[in-house]
């Protein structure tokens, strides 16, 4: 099985809102429900549950009766940090699929997400053990000269480089592992599955990334977002 995991327990605090971006109305839809309409539309997805912001429960299951969304099958309340809202939804996916279930980790702020992204992602885990959606860099990239320097005199080479997205998958013994460990060692605030991955000495593979799979951070991002489905809408 495919089980796609969405995190959607943020409150975007970047965004200026009061509701939490992944709740916002874009266009009279919720963002979470274009993101979950992705995972529903997918042949290779089985399941999807959602690591929720506490007290969004029962809104998010209303959108999912609403619009349709019947892969949604589990939702539990995200943790304290982001690792830690991963490990809510591995401890529920511990209890309800095989040990070589594919779990494809997803923000719920990634709307955008392709079907290719997410075939693919599944392809390359299978493969390979791992897969991190990753886009190219394709601009000048320099490295400070100090965390707070406003000088370079360094220059990265950006074909070494990946820009890592969601989805982020592994299989479901390798999920659990991955936070157990990082438990035992210590770790508490990794910010991806990738970063705790290599934290942890592994290394990971990467998956298809699409300069359109956009995280929704800022007002910014939510107008480029607009604009995009705007375009999609005109090229269907």
């Amino acid at each position: 099985m495919n089980i796609a995991v969405i995190i959607a327990g943020g409150r975007g605090q970047r965004m200026q809102q009061e509701v939490p971006k992944q709740f916002l109305n874009v266009y009279d839809k919720p963002v979470i429900v274009y993101t979950l309409e992705a995972f529903q539309k997918h042949a290779d997805i089985n399941e999807i549950g959602v690591v929720c912001l506490d007290g969004w429960e029962h809104i998010l299951q209303a959108y999912a009766k609403q619009y349709g969304i019947s892969k949604l099958t589990w939702i539990v309340p995200s943790g304290e940090t982001g690792q830690m809202s991963i490990y809510q939804g591995v401890k529920e996916a511990e209890k309800r699929y095989a040990d070589d279930d594919i779990l494809l980790v997803h923000d719920a702020v990634r709307p955008m997400v392709s079907q290719d992204i997410i075939s693919d992602c599944i392809i390359q885990c299978r493969k390979h053990g791992s897969a991190i959606s990753v886009g190219d860099v394709n601009t000048v990239i320099l490295k400070r000269e100090g965390l707070d320097s406003q000088v370079s005199s360094e220059v990265v080479i950006r074909e070494q480089l990946g820009q890592t997205q969601t989805p982020q998958a592994l299989p479901l013994k390798t999920f659990v592992w991955a936070h157990e460990e990082a438990i035992r060692r210590g770790i508490s605030n990794s910010v991806a599955t990738c970063t705790l991955l290599i934290e942890l000495g592994k290394k990971v593979h990467f998956s298809l990334g699409e300069e359109t799979n956009i995280k929704l951070t800022t007002q910014g991002d939510m107008r480029l977002f607009k604009a995009l489905l705007t375009l999609t809408e005109k090229e269907q």
